[in-house]
């Protein structure tokens, strides 16, 4: 067999890692998705249309081949099918906690968990942050912050979380990802952490920051097709792979809009669906206004998708416009869902106090299940010790600005708490 000719070069950095894999494959997505997010430089490919690919591979073993997606690293070593945490640990990211125990444990790496750990960490506080993906929560995802103080051009969600943790490592705030938490417990005043690898970091005190995930859309075909073209935030990962194509977003609002004008670069037509009349409603102003002036891009009022189809990936989907109940089908290859969020706490089973959404209570509203004499402080759950901040709290303002500051008032009460000890 003939040796594929050589990849052209200065098209990537030197330093870029690269990821061989099917580009509808959903193992490849989540790899891509987790670089991107930690502002990695990589190149992906597609062995089924790259010529490149095929060059990079024909020097990988076939047992290594059958792996994918294939990760290729600047060093010469490469992985096969990683988890993510076998990738974050290769890029130099620590997965597993250096101590047994610290003065806080912060549960979620997005802006409220880091500004905790930021003011916790610049008080004295040894503090240890969890999280089960890569830093920076929802945040990260999105597009562009254009409304967060001190920042007037503005950020990409990938630089506001690399800052934070830049700012969280000059203080000595330890970092571990790719890890979930799967329980927590106290053993009087000390609480313990469980994570999926086994592992329990102990801490005085303990912040849930979890914040939310992107409700599902449990529309016929789209559970099977998560990761093959429909995708729950991502858009900064999938941008270049929609070049040239019609994209559809579903939901109508910040995050939706910042996700609109990113694809809105590099696909031909972005169509944006909600069931709403008025985008404004649920959108920021200058996003609308943006939106308004882009010439590829169309607002869908009175709609919902019904159903995805395709073999191993999305090529259609069902549009139902809701006011009229007529329905159609449209060609489709990639769907991005921003339809609401719900809070990441089932993980904590019966631990603490959570209202009917999921969402933590602290608190007065705490009082039901709280024993101690001492009132609970006002960010503090149903166990004592365990604090909550951010989106994952019940009655918190879902906005980055809010998140930060939301963190930074926790770590006021964890004092007060520590101090009362």
């Amino acid at each position: 067999m003939d040796t594929p000719p050589p990849p052209p070069r200065g098209r990537e950095p030197a330093d870029a890692v690269r990821v061989i894999g099917d580009r509808w494959s959903a193992a490849a997505h989540e790899v891509r998705d987790f670089l991107t997010r930690r502002r990695v430089p990589y190149h992906a490919y597609d062995p089924e249309t790259s010529a490149e690919a095929r060059h990079l591979l024909a020097g990988v073993p076939e047992a290594e081949r059958a792996g994918t997606p294939l990760v290729l690293f600047p060093d010469g070593s490469r992985l096969a099918a990683p988890s993510l945490a076998e990738l974050a640990a290769k890029l130099g990211h620590a997965t597993e906690a250096a101590a047994p125990f610290y003065d806080l444990v912060v549960v979620g790496a997005g802006p409220a968990g880091l500004a905790a750990a930021v003011y916790g960490a610049s008080e004295g506080l040894t503090t240890l942050v969890i999280d089960r993906e890569a830093p920076g929560g929802q945040a990260a995802q999105s597009a562009r912050i254009e409304n967060y103080l001190g920042f007037p051009e503005g950020l990409t969600g990938g630089e506001f979380a690399q800052r934070a943790l830049e700012q969280a490592a000059k203080f000595g705030v330890e970092v571990v990802v790719a890890r979930a938490a799967t329980g927590l417990h106290a053993d009087g005043r000390y609480h313990g952490v469980r994570l999926d690898d086994g592992a329990e970091p102990g801490a005085h005190a303990v912040l849930i920051a979890t914040g939310v995930a992107w409700s599902t859309l449990d529309a016929p075909g789209c559970p099977d097709l998560v990761g093959q073209g429909v995708y729950y935030g991502a858009a900064a990962a999938e941008a270049a792979n929609v070049k040239g194509k019609d994209v559809y977003l579903l939901g109508a609002g910040n995050s939706s809009a910042q996700a609109a004008l990113l694809l809105a670069r590099h696909a031909r037509t972005v169509n944006i669906l909600a069931q709403e009349a008025d985008f404004s409603e649920r959108m920021s102003q200058y996003l609308y206004g943006r939106l308004r002036e882009q010439p590829n891009v169309r607002m869908r009022p009175f709609s919902t998708v019904t159903r995805a189809g395709g073999e191993g990936r999305l090529r259609e989907i069902t549009v139902r416009n809701v006011e009229s109940g007529e329905e159609g089908a449209e060609a489709c290859e990639a769907l991005f869902v921003f339809i609401g969020a719900a809070p990441q706490t089932e993980w904590l089973g019966d631990a603490v106090m959570r209202d009917e959404r999921g969402y933590l209570l602290t608190g007065a509203a705490v009082r039901p299940r709280w024993r101690l004499e001492r009132d609970p402080h006002p960010r503090e759950t149903s166990l004592p010790g365990v604090f909550a901040a951010g989106d994952v709290r019940a009655g918190a303002v879902k906005r980055v600005g809010s998140a930060v500051g939301d963190g930074s008032v926790a770590i006021q009460f964890i004092h007060e708490y520590l101090a009362d000890r």
